[in-house]
């Protein structure tokens, strides 16, 4: 077997030593002579005497692709000897002998015998062959200069460069590298000659050049089809291996009760975890809000219990760095926290509205509002107000976003309608359904909208470019309430949602298949929310005034049947 090495060679049992190596990969010329060239350079499929032989128990792989593409691995990761062995004992050659020609030519410098050679290969796309011998006689023009031959450089440029054509303004470019003392240094793009046969390779049909690395890339692809239509897949440490095909279980997904936060006074009817996941804040028609810490172990135990609101409180907004608070009463005023103290930062009013959604600009320096008027307005952390946006553009009790790159704002425009709004161009962009939106839920990559309507359905949208219905999930309650449901999981691969019938239930996101509903709140779910950070912990928000943490069936051992602080620390299963 052949020894790691950095480079591929060029063509088939080429034996370069480790000075030729180096000097290939920084442009010069290796004056090794090169064997077995001689033959047909057309670059047509190469003869077998095995050529409609296939491999595989399906019969869909062709052998003689197969083998091309093993060899091109074996020399990629450095093992010469053995894909040169391979070509010689199946006795399929991994390139042409024209092609073995023309790659040995480019790495030598010799341009003018590269194009003729790569002329006389026979590529039928004329538009990939002026392409290519654009970037071979840019590379030339380039070293000429570097080499300080200026006037050959220019005629390269005026008899071989230009008369192709090609790009125009690329043309320009180099012109300027001539008349200009000093150019441009983006222009200057001298690159080594290996890297100008990787940019041939890409431009070339990958019957005559392999891609490069094609095996790791249909290997990978095997793999990421496997896991995603792996229903369960829930975790970093579930390794992938090329040893087996791959399957999670179940108890990846948060499904056992492991706490049972007892601390508000009456129905919950919000959760959501900070962005670094070392939070949970509640919001309560109790008139306050808690905010929640996690512990190293998993455990949770409130941290700051939050009171000043008059009335219900309805939503939580954490700032993008985690440090502050927004909580949103209904119809009502806002409050901003500090997370660390507790303590009550700024409370926002407007005269002749209430204030009924709220969410935080993406650089944390102001904060969006949503008022009973309809209107959408943008304050600074003091009060002081920036921007708004009148007539209807949010409904009276509506949910809030704006996407990370802070130009567009998402709320519900209609009862059945979710406004897009681009805050700089103020073009609009519409989702409209059939029934009536009563919340929904902006994915992490701020590509999907999770939309939750009253007839016991979420949708998921792609809202990239036109807004395209992809998934439905159903299987849910919902007669009265508002019931909230989001992302989660890891790479988000999951939508759980809360449910009148006192149950979570999660789907697996790309199939819409119903993977579970959790019993164990004895009122409506109102709300989830999944750690952003810890795939295995999700959030539950109930009417029966409890909050209820799941995590894997594996952990429950660690929590014994105690109270402590507000706290049920559960022993799994429904938590009763």
């Amino acid at each position: 077997m052949g020894g790691v090495e950095d480079e591929e060679p060029a063509f088939k049992r080429m034996k370069l030593s480790s000075k030729g190596l180096a000097g290939l990969s920084n442009g010069s010329s290796s004056k090794e002579p090169v064997g077995g060239l001689s033959g047909d350079l057309m670059a047509r499929p190469l003869s077998s005497k095995r050529d409609e032989q296939v491999v595989g128990s399906k019969g869909v792989i062709k052998k003689e692709e197969f083998v091309r593409i093993i060899a091109k691995a074996l020399y990629s990761l450095g093992y010469r000897n053995s894909g040169a062995h391979l070509e010689e004992e199946s006795g399929i050659s991994l390139h042409s002998p024209g092609i073995n020609l023309f790659m040995q030519q480019i790495l030598d410098g010799n341009w003018n015998d590269s194009v003729a050679t790569l002329q006389r290969i026979g590529l039928a796309d004329e538009r990939v062959v002026g392409s290519a011998l654009f970037l071979i006689l840019e590379q030339k023009f380039f070293e000429l200069l570097n080499g300080e031959k200026v006037m050959e450089a220019l005629k390269t440029l005026r008899t071989e460069i230009a008369p192709l054509c090609i790009n125009s303004s690329r043309l320009q470019e180099l012109s300027s590298c001539i008349v200009s003392p000093s150019p441009r240094l983006d222009i200057i793009r001298v690159r080594s000659r290996s890297k100008l046969l990787e940019e041939l390779q890409k431009l070339l049909p990958p019957t005559v050049m392999i891609p490069e690395k094609r095996l790791e890339h249909l290997v990978e692809q095997a793999l990421i089809l496997q896991r995603e239509a792996c229903p369960f897949h829930n975790s970093l440490d579930k390794e992938m291996s090329l040893y087996s095909d791959h399957h999670c279980g179940k108890d990846q997904i948060p499904s056992s009760t492991l706490q049972i936060l007892e601390a508000h006074d009456d129905e919950v009817w919000f959760v959501q975890f900070s962005h670094n996941g070392k939070y949970l804040a509640s919001a309560s028609n109790d008139r306050t809000a808690i905010i929640w810490e996690v512990g190293k172990n998993g455990e949770l135990s409130v941290k700051h219990r939050l009171s000043g609101h008059q009335k219900p409180v309805s939503s939580v907004s954490w700032s993008p760095n985690d440090q502050e608070l927004l909580t949103c009463g209904v119809e009502e005023a806002i409050r901003r926290w500090d997370v660390s103290t507790g303590k009550c930062l700024q409370v926002y009013e407007k005269a002749g509205a209430d204030l009924v959604s709220c969410t935080w600009f993406p650089c944390g320096k102001y904060i969006l509002f949503g008022l009973s008027d309809k209107s959408i307005c943008m304050w600074e952390l003091d009060g002081k107000e920036v921007e708004s946006w009148k007539g209807q553009k949010t409904l009276r009790m509506s949910d809030l976003e704006i996407t990370d790159d802070g130009e567009e704002i998402l709320s519900i425009f209609k009862p059945n309608v979710v406004l897009l709004f681009n805050r700089e161009t103020k073009d609009e962009r519409f989702i409209e359904e059939y029934q009536t939106i009563t919340s929904f839920s902006l994915s992490m990559d701020n590509n999907f909208l999770l939309v939750n309507l009253l007839n016991q359905e979420i949708h998921l949208w792609n809202i990239e470019g036109d807004p395209k219905l992809v998934g439905k999930y159903k299987g849910h309650k919902r007669a009265r309430f508002i019931i909230r449901s989001c992302f989660g999981g890891l790479k988000q691969a999951f939508i759980a949602s809360g449910s009148e019938d006192s149950q979570v239930y999660i789907w697996h996101r790309s199939s819409g298949e119903l993977i579970e509903a959790l019993p164990g709140h004895s009122g409506a779910v109102n709300c989830v929310s999944w750690n952003p950070a810890n795939p295995h912990m999700l959030a539950s928000a109930s009417d029966d005034r409890t909050i209820r943490i799941w995590g894997l069936t594996c952990l429950h051992n660690k929590y014994q049947n105690v109270h402590t602080n507000g706290i049920h620390y559960c022993n799994g299963g429904s938590g009763t």
